[in-house]
């Protein structure tokens, strides 16, 4: 790959759209055929105790992403993503939904809670979960200005704060805090060694 091809991408190159506006050719094509992104389909966080990637299979858990996407349907009401597009070529995918829709977010993951008193049955705190950037466009800056996207779509759909989960050791699906902090998040929590609780109150930022 070239040098010019991975020029970072400045924000305003980029049409970010919700999910609702895109087609599920376009969500196809960020998640791939190959790798964890076509196994997992965003579902990591919101499969119920005892499902896994191998009990559900991957068109189960893709068609679950396309109901909660919903995907070529401009008026739906609800929409639990983001779809970033380059040169109208589709190129990322963030997830950001209330925080209460994700069972195994709440059930199995210490990460939001340790040292934390938080209801976890609060719908208006809403969670981003998941960043996917389609091969050929990774490290150009996609998934950062996903994350501030996320924030506004978050608080246009009465949010009163929305959260994120950094890795520290590479980010993986999650995200960086380089990639939180820059887009308006600030650090409330250390649980452990490699991941850190990012989040934005719209009231203290109104």
């Amino acid at each position: 790959m070239n040098q010019e091809f991975r020029e970072q991408v400045r924000a305003e190159q980029l049409t970010i759209v919700p999910a609702s506006e895109a087609t599920w050719a376009d969500l196809r094509a960020i998640f791939g055929a190959t790798g964890d992104t076509s196994r997992c389909w965003c579902q990591r966080f919101r499969m119920l105790p005892k499902e896994t990637w191998r009990s559900e299979g991957p068109e189960e858990l893709a068609a679950r992403l396309r109901d909660q996407t919903a995907c070529g349907d401009r008026k739906a009401s609800a929409t639990s993503g983001l779809v970033a597009y380059l040169d109208r070529e589709p190129v990322g995918w963030c997830a950001v939904a209330p925080r209460a829709d994700h069972p195994r977010l709440l059930r199995d993951n210490r990460v939001p809670w340790e040292g934390r008193t938080e209801d976890k049955t609060d719908a208006t705190v809403w969670a981003v979960t998941c960043f996917v950037t389609r091969v050929g466009y990774r490290r150009r800056g996609i998934s950062s200005a996903l994350a501030r996207a996320a924030a506004d779509f978050a608080r246009d759909r009465g949010a009163r704060a929305v959260e994120g989960y950094a890795d520290f050791v590479d980010g993986g699906s999650v995200g960086t805090l380089a990639m939180f902090t820059d887009a308006g998040f600030t650090e409330v929590s250390r649980p452990g060694r490699r991941r850190a609780v990012l989040r934005i109150d719209f009231g203290a930022n109104s």
